[in-house]
């Protein structure tokens, strides 16, 4: 294959994934053990566990928005997300209808991926720097919509009118209607802007410091950089394992 053809990767970039994929599976193990097989595990339910879960969910979410810009045929990306999440709504109904998921996170990464595809002409003319600032501050603005009010966590800025709040397409918006349940909802506001933060994040880097793409390049820990390769794979795999190893162990009487 000829070295036009060839996509590159960034040794870095792997390696901060596969942490985050790390404390993704330890952070769901730890979800099953208290939500689904009523281990008492306190702080995880406060807090702490609340912390831990965002700061995933943000790392994620700024990677993916960062990794477009390298990417190639976003649309079949978009496509092939966008698929897998609605596999996992299916198997969640069938499996675990009271753990349901609708609209997660790959869905959201399926949607936001074919969304910036779209605007790619009118994202790349945003100068990098005001582009970063207003994604992030559109992202605080809205980040609990889905919870009636513009604002941030416990800043309420502005009550939004009910009117918002009710079909499914509005649900996908960032807007659920009464009695809406997922375990695993990720609507595309407030993420979007924290998706396009990433994507800015990125131009202004690479923008700033033509080094800082090939300090990206070095290698640091091709264990993490190999699971950071396969994020998509390890995703899709990890709770049915987590899920098996955990039915086992509560059979035999351990948990």
């Amino acid at each position: 294959m000829s070295a036009k053809k060839m996509r590159t990767r960034y040794s870095l970039l792997d390696l901060v994934r596969g942490l985050t994929l790390l404390s993704m599976i330890a952070y769901h193990g730890a979800y099953d053990l208290s939500y689904l097989f009523h281990i008492k595990i306190p702080w995880f339910r406060e807090e702490p566990g609340y912390l831990w879960q965002q700061s995933i969910c943000w790392t994620f979410i700024c990677l993916s928005g960062m990794c477009f810009c390298l990417g190639r045929r976003p649309v079949k990306r978009g496509l092939i997300l966008s698929g897998c999440g609605l596999l996992i709504t299916l198997a969640t109904a069938v499996v675990m209808p009271d753990s349901l998921v609708i609209m997660g996170i790959l869905s959201f990464f399926g949607l936001a991926t074919l969304i910036t595809a779209v605007l790619q002409p009118v994202l790349r003319r945003i100068p990098a720097f005001p582009g970063l600032a207003a994604s992030f501050l559109l992202f605080l603005l809205t980040r609990e919509i889905s919870s009636g009010y513009l604002g941030f966590e416990g800043l309420r800025l502005a009550a939004l009118p009910r009117f918002l709040y009710q079909g499914r397409l509005m649900m996908v918006l960032g807007f659920p209607y009464d009695g809406f349940y997922s375990t695993d909802y990720f609507p595309l506001f407030p993420w979007i802007f924290l998706f396009f933060t990433g994507y800015f994040i990125w131009k202004l880097l690479t923008a700033v410091n033509g080094a800082f793409t090939a300090m990206l390049s070095r290698p640091k820990c091709r264990p993490l950089e190999l699971l950071g390769k396969y994020t998509l794979p390890v995703y899709m795999l990890h709770q049915p394992v987590l899920m098996a190893v955990f039915s086992v162990i509560d059979w035999i009487g351990v948990i």
